[in-house]
């Protein structure tokens, strides 16, 4: 599955409006879809590497965007659609925390989360949900898939070819890497608040195991 999914990706980097697949994918990874853009991102850099600037800035654009109607999703349709969604993306055991850590840590989750491999479409919903300030979610969301874009962009346009191809022949391990990160993403999270001296509120979140708890 992994690999028909990875392959059907790859197949849209050919694609004569790649462009317009690259927006979609960013756009729909940020609220509701399991597949990140960053592969097909990764091979319009390698085929057009002069473009690779352009086509990150489109990829966060779309990536906001999309973070945007997770954020919708979140603020006004959690009950009847965001819980069915948050279920489906298996995020319902990881949901209490996220949004616990936006009310304790605000824009600082968006930057870090955005910028890593933890599942941006559960902080925008969650994001939603805490009715979080939407200008100041609006801005970490840039500085977060920014960075993250635009180092895929520079990674590619530098050692597209390698990359490419480690990526063809060891999938299993890339994927499993990419867990790795996300969880490493997690514990980075929880280090947000120590050494302040009192009750740790990264602690507090870390053992959040329901939304009635933030209640």
């Amino acid at each position: 599955m992994l690999r028909g999914l990875y392959e059907w990706t790859m197949a849209k980097a050919a694609h004569p409006r790649a462009q317009w697949w690259l927006a979609l994918f960013a756009f729909v990874e940020s609220s509701f879809f399991p597949i990140p853009p960053h592969p097909l991102l990764g091979l319009m850099c390698l085929a057009e590497p002069r473009r690779a600037i352009r086509f990150a800035i489109l990829c966060t654009a779309f990536s906001v965007l999309g973070g945007l109607f997770g954020y919708a999703i979140g603020y006004f349709l959690y009950e009847s659609v965001g819980a069915w969604l948050i279920g489906l993306l298996g995020l319902s055991d990881s949901f209490p925390q996220a949004a616990c850590y936006l009310r304790e840590f605000d824009w600082e989750v968006i930057v870090v989360a955005g910028s890593t491999p933890v599942p941006f479409k559960l902080l925008t919903i969650s994001a939603g949900f805490v009715k979080m300030n939407l200008a100041t979610f609006v801005i970490a969301s840039l500085v977060g898939r920014g960075m993250i874009f635009i180092v895929v962009g520079v990674l590619f346009r530098v050692f597209g070819a390698p990359i490419k191809r480690v990526i063809d022949r060891y999938l299993g391990i890339v994927a499993t890497v990419f867990v790795v990160l996300v969880i490493g993403g997690f514990v980075l999270l929880t280090q947000l608040g120590h050494g302040d001296g009192q009750a740790d509120p990264a602690d507090r979140c870390a053992a959040v195991t329901s939304l009635d708890q933030l209640r």
